[in-house]
């Protein structure tokens, strides 16, 4: 007599090499290669460069610091 086999997990398994085989089709089709991934990552970083380099420093207002709230158990002796 043949070996019982679950076919749920039958199923399953092969409805997962599927999606594996799915999913690494699309990196090669839709995925960007090394040298594009460092390209992007330098022009992002440049970017930011030039941005910062840009930015105008203006000096913020002398403003007193509000006191802190009492805590609840500290309000009043009621």
């Amino acid at each position: 007599m043949g070996d019982l086999v679950n076919l749920n997990k039958f199923r399953k398994a092969r409805q997962g090499r599927e999606e594996k085989r799915a999913a690494a089709a699309n990196r090669g089709k839709y995925g960007r290669s090394k040298a594009e991934l460092l390209e992007m990552k330098a022009e992002r970083d440049r970017g930011s460069r030039d941005l910062d380099g840009k930015k105008v420093e203006r000096p913020q207002p002398n403003v007193k610091e509000s006191p802190e709230p009492a805590a609840e158990g500290e309000k009043g002796s009621d």
